[in-house]
């Protein structure tokens, strides 16, 4: 299995697709880089959400957010290409995608998106 950074992300069928319940991921290493001026820009991103029939696979979340790490992206951007693509993969009841970025410019930033 690769360990290469991937947008490909994977799913596998719910084992409790009758029963409402969260799933709740954190990933405190993530990194974009600053479309302005090309610096590194490191946050944490949370994703909550209710599955519906699939579940997203750990691993390949894993390499998606590591696919990240060489792109130029604002942090309204990243939160919400994010949120759509793990939207498109999964189909969930509901969905949270939070981008929580360290100070830039003196400023800290935090993105919510929600689905629906």
């Amino acid at each position: 299995m690769s360990t290469a950074p991937s947008r490909d992300l994977d799913s596998f069928p719910n084992p409790n697709p009758s029963r409402d319940y969260e799933i709740r991921f954190e990933c405190p290493e993530f990194t974009c880089v600053c479309p302005k001026t090309g610096q590194p820009d490191f946050g944490t991103i949370r994703i909550r959400y209710v599955p519906n029939e699939l579940c997203v696979e750990l691993k390949s979340l894993k390499l998606y957010l590591w696919s990240f790490r060489e792109e130029g992206a604002f942090h309204e951007a990243v939160t919400n290409r994010i949120l759509d693509d793990l939207v498109a993969v999964t189909s969930p009841r509901r969905m949270t995608v939070e981008g929580d970025f360290m100070v830039r410019g003196g400023i800290h930033t935090v993105v919510e998106v929600s689905y629906p």
